[in-house]
């Protein structure tokens, strides 16, 4: 396939960088992020795991899912049916949608700890509400944090004391501009299976402490009992844990990865992996702690717009029923396996992580490991595939993708292995330039 940097899609892409300050709506969503100047950036049609440009291009999606928004593939017929009977009916009134109470019953039967359920509309934001809400509820500030939660100022204060405080927890190079100055010193990052580092923190701002942020699991598993110690502690201290589930929830199982790692937050926040595409976000936490939202004030209109609730409460309906967790993982097994064996064929050093439904990879080589995912992306665009470094498994894919798919990288695993062979760069192979890691301004 010709990856000509004429397309319809990186001609748009242009005008909106003139318009639309960054690009796009979503850092992960930048062509920079995957094949500057070739990505094709918009997208005129999605069904199952493929996907058509603006060309009319057909690709197979093996990368990210909709950023993994697309548990069920794209354009599952079931779920959008829900939410067109929901429009038929009108998305939003005077009065109150009840799928908003079917939904809250349907998380609190899959949470048997939880006994109340508040909605959003974005991940970062659905955190942002979690740690509202339990600062009111613990009359307290400080927020102890793992990993990556999101843009809101709760977050991104943690940059305004130490401006590389965020660097190795997700994104490097995040700035707090627009961020009060005020906030500084309100929430401290610790590193995930890191249990002395928690522990320290704990010491150091006890009795000033409202809430534990972290994802119970994203690229590594717990170890020694991780999440138990950070439940102990927090229990015996009256601090509200939060599990990030942004990512995690729905992967594993029907409901929170924390099911499957037997330990139970007082707040879990559940956002993409429940609604096959459809914003909305749900905080689910403990009865006496979700009481304090009643005191503090949130309130938006859009969280009581039907078609998200009518569309989510189907894709639950359509995981379940399906077991889609058990194909998640049946599929990232092979990707994985699948990816050693290439790699190991073609005589390349591969690092492999990531929880099986969200796998990923790096090559260790002499050049940039950024320079290699990015001729990875240049080749397999070539041969139909959208694809990065990762694999986001979803109920669309198929055996038989998957392993014409592990054919296709495993020979360009192989034309990395000869150009390091003959000892021509990589790089120098690339038509544009090489992916960006993280954040950047781009006008």
């Amino acid at each position: 396939m010709d990856i000509a940097n004429n397309g319809k899609g990186q001609l748009l892409y242009k005008k909106a960088k003139s318009i639309i300050p960054g690009g796009t709506q979503l850092l992960s969503k930048r062509p920079e992020m995957f094949l500057p100047d070739y990505w094709p950036a918009y997208y005129s049609k999605a069904k199952g795991c493929k996907i058509w440009d603006l060309d009319g291009n057909e690709y197979i999606d093996v990368s990210y899912m909709g950023i993994g928004a697309n548990v069920l593939g794209y354009a599952n017929d079931e779920v959008d049916n829900a939410a067109k009977e929901a429009i038929n009916n009108g998305g939003m009134s005077t009065l109150n949608a009840p799928e908003e109470v079917y939904l809250a019953q349907k998380l609190i039967e899959l949470h048997p700890w939880a006994g109340g359920v508040r909605y959003a509309k974005a991940g970062g934001e659905a955190l942002a509400l979690a740690t509202r809400i339990a600062r009111a509820y613990t009359k307290k500030d400080i927020i102890l944090f793992c990993g990556y939660h999101g843009w809101h100022d709760w977050y991104l204060a943690a940059n305004l004391s130490n401006k590389d405080a965020l660097d190795d927890l997700h994104i490097p190079g995040l700035e707090p501009l627009g961020v009060p100055k005020g906030l500084s010193g309100t929430n401290m990052p610790f590193h995930y299976n890191n249990i002395d580092e928690f522990n320290a923190l704990m010491e150091k701002h006890k009795g000033n402490i409202a809430a534990v942020v972290i994802e119970p699991i994203r690229n590594k598993y717990p170890l020694d009992g991780f999440l138990q110690k950070i439940r102990t502690a927090t229990k015996s201290e009256g601090i509200v844990l939060i599990f990030d589930e942004v990512s995690a929830g729905f992967r594993l199982c029907a409901g929170g990865s924390h099911n499957v790692l037997g330990v139970n937050p007082d707040i879990a926040v559940f956002a993409k992996g429940m609604t096959n595409g459809y914003p909305l976000t749900a905080i689910v936490g403990k009865h006496d702690v979700m009481d304090s939202a009643q005191g503090t004030f949130i309130s938006s209109t859009f969280y009581t717009e039907r078609i998200a609730f009518a569309a989510t409460l189907k894709s639950i309906e359509v995981y379940e029923r399906e077991k889609v967790w058990e194909k998640q993982s049946e599929y990232g097994r092979l990707i994985q396996a699948g990816w050693r064996k290439k790699a190991d064929e073609a005589g390349l050093d591969i690092e492999i992580g990531g929880i099986l439904p969200m796998s990923h990879f790096s090559i260790n080589g002499k050049e940039n490991s950024l320079v290699y995912k990015t001729f990875i992306t240049q080749e397999m665009l070539k041969r139909g595939y959208l694809a990065s470094n990762s694999f986001y498994t979803s109920s669309a894919h198929s055996v038989e993708i998957i392993e014409k798919y592990l054919d296709d990288i495993g020979e360009v695993f192989k034309m990395i292995a000869r150009l390091n062979c003959e000892k021509i760069s990589v790089e120098s192979q690339l038509k544009g330039g090489v992916c960006q890691s993280g954040f950047g301004r781009l006008n």
